[in-house]
């Protein structure tokens, strides 16, 4: 062939004219193209480099999108979309009006589901499978799910059903000892100490032909010839943890050998029922940074291809890391302290108290449900459980916080990370449901810091807190005021500067433009009062009236959505105090789920910057 391979792959389809070698050869040049674009756009490289050659091989033995391919997250689909369809657009991969760095519906029929959080790939398979049954079609169902995912309840759960149902599903476990943070747990350990292939399924054909070849002696030979398959099995099998929940187990396979993995997945299609295949797999493999440094390079920023190092370092503290370092100061005031995250322990700045605090910190792994009853338990017993979790992350665990903590009103400390807006992960990891799901359940307490000073500050006064409360803060490093932080009192806001032609509440990362839109304001001679409200829940009440029977225009803003958020919350105290007519805006986000971009595009896009506020103020009081 004449020319670069991929330039000629329009769709899986033409990948099937393809020799061995050449895919070998293609599989490199989709490297390439992945490291030339995440360097100079981020994204998560290090799961897709490690899944390029089981991506080109199910492409080129399924038939996609007849045969439905499922990926789990979602964050390792990025040779799945160079192939079907979307090389020329892969350049434009996490930018605001590109395509998503996630499976995505609405981008290609070859996107089956949109995803972005982890473990559901076995229950939406099982489904769609169900319902090809229903409907007399007949099609393969694949689902893709990595090491660190399956060790989620949700997928045990699908596997549970999955073996009771026999339905036709093929199910690829990827093992590459990382999620976000390394795999942590007793299925990881189980699945990743496996390094060569097993004999089992050899041995089972044989068993199988040595029975059907004996003259058939009756219901004790059957039950003695059973006895010695799950001998054989139970001392052989890596896979018996699977096979006794109803699905074949085959594997583990090399993930980066091509003929193995064509070859395996050519007879796999023939087998009947629940299968599981097994591969072992390297995360960053062909981009040697990647390969050593794979949790960095798991979501990276914009880097140096020849370095791996990023391209813009930030010298100042992130909230996450303000956040880790507080936490460990306290922890050596108090030995009741317990940090507790779900496969995030760098993300959430956790890694320092990690490393101090080994016996008092817990990472585990996927299952934000379990961190959080597991968290209940700890407060039961006299400790304070501290819950680092991102926003979109806790969403998975609201039972348990409604029904273990909050409930029994217990002194679990949620601390919120990536609140708002995330920027180019887009709509699965952007922040902005917490407020409407936290704040109308009884018992919980909300707030949220302007900056790191305040962060400091709340988790202090939060560990000492007698109930369930969540600090909510962004991605990102926190704008600094240059201000002495006022003492945390339950419940009571801080008034920032005062003015009597409208009040803005604003809340976290959203004092800060109101701040400077006071600023600007105040140049023109247009005086305002702004309020850092501190308490999402509960709210200052008595501040909020004294203001508003004075100052009767008053905007309220938040990096949250419109419904469930603080307009709600503000509408209900408006009710209840006689204070005349107002005049209310709110500059938040629209009740949709929010496309994916760089944040400052994004905050542009939707008013939630100086500019935005300012325009806004001047409307209202034109007249």
């Amino acid at each position: 062939m004449m020319g670069k391979l991929l330039d000629q792959i329009n769709s899986p389809h033409d990948l099937k004219r393809l020799s061995i070698f050449e895919l070998e050869v293609l599989a490199e040049e989709i490297r390439s193209l992945m490291v030339d674009v995440v360097s100079v756009n981020g994204g998560h490289l290090s799961s897709s480099l490690g899944v390029v050659e089981l991506t080109l091989a199910l492409h080129y033995v399924f038939n996609s999108p007849l045969d439905k391919i499922i990926w789990d997250v979602g964050h390792q689909s990025y040779a799945h979309k160079i192939l079907t369809g979307r090389r020329e657009k892969f350049k434009t991969l996490r930018k605001y009006g590109g395509i998503s760095g996630f499976p995505k519906r609405e981008e290609s029929s070859h996107d089956i589901c949109n995803t972005g959080h982890s473990s559901t790939s076995i229950s939406i398979a099982l489904g769609i499978a169900l319902a090809r049954d229903l409907s007399g079609k007949d099609y393969k169902v694949i689902a893709l799910i990595g090491d660190g995912s399956i060790a989620n309840g949700l997928a045990f759960e699908a596997l549970n059903h999955g073996g009771h149902l026999k339905k036709d599903i093929m199910v690829i476990l990827n093992s590459n000892e990382m999620s976000i943070s390394p795999t942590v747990g007793a299925l990881s350990f189980y699945l990743n100490k496996i390094i060569t292939t097993p004999l089992y399924n050899k041995l089972k054909n044989d068993l199988t032909e040595l029975i059907s070849n004996i003259p058939v002696l009756g219901q004790k030979m059957n039950m003695i010839a059973k006895k010695v398959e799950e001998g054989v099995k139970n001392l052989l099998v890596p896979g018996a943890f699977f096979e006794e929940l109803g699905f074949r187990y085959f594997g583990p396979i090399s993930g980066h050998n091509l003929p193995e993995l064509i070859e395996t997945l050519k007879n796999l299609v023939k087998l009947k029922g629940p299968l599981i295949l097994h591969t072992i797999t390297k995360k960053g493999k062909g981009y040697r940074p990647a390969e050593v440094n794979s949790s960095w390079f798991h979501g990276s920023s914009p880097f140096d291809i020849k370095t791996g190092q990023p391209k813009e370092t930030n010298h100042q503290e992130t909230y996450s890391q303000i956040f880790g370092n507080a936490l460990v100061e306290e922890a050596y005031r108090d030995d009741k302290i317990v940090a507790i995250t779900a496969a995030m322990a760098e993300g959430t700045g956790l890694l320092s108290f990690q490393d101090k605090f080994p016996g008092r910190f817990y990472d585990v792994g996927i299952a934000e449900s379990h961190a959080v009853s597991f968290a209940s338990g700890l407060a039961l017993e006299g400790f304070k459980p501290v819950v680092a979790i991102y926003s979109t992350f806790l969403q998975r665990a609201y039972d348990q916080i409604l029904h273990d903590v909050c409930l029994a009103n217990l002194p679990v400390v949620f601390v919120i990370d990536r609140a708002g807006l995330v920027g180019e992960d887009g709509p699965t990891h952007h922040g902005v449901f917490d407020i409407a799901y936290l704040s109308h359940i009884p018992n919980m307490n909300i707030i949220s810091p302007k900056d790191g000073e305040e962060l400091r500050a709340m988790l202090k006064w939060a560990l000492n807190f007698k109930g369930p409360i969540a600090i909510r803060f962004p991605k990102g490093s926190p704008f600094e005021f240059n201000k002495e932080t006022e003492e945390i009192v339950y419940g009571k806001a801080e008034v920032l500067c005062h003015g009597e032609k409208a009040v803005i509440f604003a809340v976290g990362n959203m004092v800060y433009p109101s701040w400077q839109a006071a600023n600007y304001l105040a140049e023109e001679g247009v005086n305002i009062t702004v309020v850092n409200l501190r308490f999402i829940k509960p709210l200052d009440k008595e501040l909020i009236l004294s203001l508003v029977k004075t100052i009767k225009k008053v905007v309220i803003i938040e990096d949250h959505i419109n419904k469930g958020g603080l307009k709600g919350l503000f509408l209900e105290i408006f009710q209840e105090g006689d204070i005349g007519n107002l005049v209310v805006e709110r500059i938040n986000l629209p009740d949709k789920f929010i496309e994916h971009g760089n944040n400052q595009v994004l905050y542009e896009r939707y008013n939630l910057t100086p500019q935005g506020i300012i325009t806004k103020i001047r409307e209202m009081i034109k007249d």
